[in-house]
């Protein structure tokens, strides 16, 4: 009995759809640090403008002053936009991450089953051939004598004796 090859195309679907899932997370998980990354920007745009009010207050500029509040206030509207697209964000991705793992234990199950299903197949083609060896020895060592004993029997009508079984002859 062959493996299965029912067994071998479900093996095939099932690594097509933990590289789906494993490509749908990096995705899911570039798109987190992008965002990730904006949020730092905005801290360092805020800083930014902060730093841009302290210097304005030393030289009495205030268009510089207004610059650096609005600013300041551009990085908050920034960061509270994307404080929920984070979470979002990293609510996907574990779901991602949890779908893909579930789509990894499929997979080694499936090649599980097929490299237990090929270790039969093995063990069963091995036993086979000892077999086929075992009986062409036998043949060869008692092939002259088997036939003679054979017909001798034939002609007397004589059943094998138990020594004949203990000596290997039938």
């Amino acid at each position: 009995m062959a493996v299965s090859r029912a067994l071998r195309r479900l093996l095939h679907v099932l690594e097509i759809e933990e590289e789906q899932c494993r490509l749908a997370l990096e995705s899911a998980l570039g798109e987190l640090r992008n965002l990730e990354r904006a949020l730092t920007a905005t801290a360092g745009q805020d800083r930014g403008g902060r730093e841009l009010v302290v210097a304005s207050a030393h030289s009495g500029e205030l268009p510089d002053r207004l610059a650096g509040l609005e600013e300041t206030h551009v990085a908050k509207r920034r960061a509270s936009a994307l404080g929920p697209r984070i979470v979002n964000a990293k609510l996907n991705t574990a779901g991602l991450q949890q779908e893909f793992l579930g789509k990894r234990v499929e997979r080694r199950q499936a090649e599980t089953l097929l490299q237990a299903a090929e270790a039969r197949h093995a063990v069963e083609a091995s036993r086979r051939g000892q077999r086929s060896l075992d009986d062409w020895y036998l043949n060869q060592l008692h092939g002259a004598d088997g036939a003679a004993e054979s017909k001798k029997r034939a002609s007397t009508g004589d059943a094998p004796q138990e020594s004949d079984w203990s000596n290997g002859r039938t």
